[in-house]
């Protein structure tokens, strides 16, 4: 079980790879492209876009698709995608790479959580979910900073692609050789998937996700431009900066991930002695902050360091509380949650830079941190929100309400109960 997993966690570490690198060698693709920053922007969006939006879909498209085709299709698309994207002659080309890359990473994502579930025994399945997801945090501490850096030191962007589409190939021989057959999951349709948004609680914490990481994100698409006093010019390949830049933005990048990894990691614990209300409205508070500041901050290598590792930890330490928030308010429509909650954070990633072009036009590069933080103080509003509904929904419900209503509905289509308040400021888990 334990190599089928990592075969797992290897994909997710391929997807998130290609999620997060593009934004680190975005000067070089300009360049290249003819187009400005701002412009290839597109880039990012088109990605993250297709990514968000098809999760849902491809999970109930491909119900009855046998897994292990299932994850082979969607790594042959992934990897087709970078590759058309490594030598798209034109930035309309690679625009659509991109999204046919997304569709990709659509297809295989909500699948693996599902997978790690159904290979692990019920006492191990939390773990083993973990193990899984320990990919996308890796992609974050590692992948991208090794794609920047593999861009800066080859002077070309499409080499970083290249890098990319190699781990989708890796991702689809280790699936072939060792991924054992894993049962197909029961059908769940598409109106099923997206029935707990109409939920008021539900609704409003994935709002609040959208908000909070479009803003942590509008810099984050631009982050090379927003940088370049502390790293000492464009890192991108193809920039204006040189390799020694290039380097100090892979390593910063690398700081941030590493400080995501541990805000992912922190943050369950944090949860289950202070309850994902204080969590949350703390994160989101300290974000708001950093952000405010980094017009000022990200002019030195010292205080971006700083700023960055403040960025990752409770950026990343946000998704955990807002996902335990979700489960708490409806335990029995978890694993559609999940989707919800990772869609959402895409949709914000994709929204980002249409954002950040406009401040950048409007503000330059050096202030987006500013802007960024409007979208997320605007999280902490719908995160308050979110709460009171919670509190006012147990206040009027029955103690033996939830019950018979999970009873009533059949198996896979519960659409949940409401939470108790100490459950949330608890941290109780669902």
């Amino acid at each position: 079980m334990n190599r089928s997993l990592l075969v797992l966690a290897a994909g997710m570490f391929a997807i998130g790879t290609d999620s997060f690198v593009i934004a680190g060698i975005l000067p070089g693709a300009a360049h290249s492209l003819g187009v400005p920053v701002g412009t290839a922007g597109w880039l990012l969006t088109a990605y993250a876009f297709t990514y968000a939006v098809l999760g849902p879909v491809m999970a109930a498209l491909t119900t009855r698709w046998p897994r292990r085709a299932l994850f082979l299709a969607g790594f042959a698309v992934f990897t087709a995608g970078n590759l058309v994207t490594a030598f798209a002659p034109s930035f309309g080309v690679a625009v659509a790479a991109r999204a046919l890359a997304g569709l990709g990473g659509a297809m295989v994502s909500p699948a693996t959580v599902a997978a790690a579930t159904a290979l692990a025994p019920p006492e191990r399945r939390g773990r083993a979910i973990a193990t899984v997801m320990t990919g996308l945090s890796a992609a974050t501490a590692l992948g991208a900073p090794i794609g920047t850096a593999i861009g800066s030191f080859t002077g070309d962007w499409r080499a970083t692609m290249l890098f990319v589409s190699a781990l989708g190939l890796a991702a689809a021989a280790g699936t072939a050789l060792f991924l054992p057959p894993i049962p197909t999951p029961p059908s769940v349709p598409l109106r099923t998937r997206l029935a707990p948004i109409a939920d008021r609680r539900i609704g409003l914490t994935l709002l609040t996700t959208l908000l909070v990481y479009t803003g942590l994100y509008t810099v984050y698409s631009f982050i090379d431009a927003s940088l370049d006093r502390a790293t000492g010019g464009s890192g991108g390949s193809g920039g204006s900066g040189g390799s020694g830049s290039g380097t100090t933005l892979a390593a910063l990048l690398c700081v941030w991930g590493l400080a995501a990894t541990a805000g992912t990691l922190g943050s369950g614990r944090l949860i289950d002695r202070f309850g994902s209300r204080l969590v949350i409205n703390t994160a989101i508070t300290v974000a708001a902050v950093d952000f405010a500041l980094l017009p000022w901050t990200s002019a030195h290598l010292p205080s971006a360091i700083a700023a960055l590792l403040v960025w990752g930890i409770c950026g990343w330490g946000l998704l955990t509380p807002q996902t335990h928030r979700l489960i708490t308010a409806m335990p029995t429509a978890a694993p559609l949650l999940t989707g919800l909650a990772s869609a959402m954070v895409y949709v914000g990633v994709s929204i980002a830079p249409l954002v950040g072009r406009t401040g950048m036009a409007r503000f330059g590069a050096h202030w987006l941190g500013p802007v960024g933080a409007v979208f997320i103080a605007l999280g902490l509003g719908t995160a308050e929100a979110a709460h009171a509904v919670t509190d006012r929904r147990a206040r009027h419900s029955g103690p033996t309400a939830p019950t018979a209503r999970a009873q009533a509905l059949p198996t896979g289509q519960h659409t949940g109960a409401p939470a108790s308040t100490s459950q949330e400021r608890q941290g109780s888990n669902p």
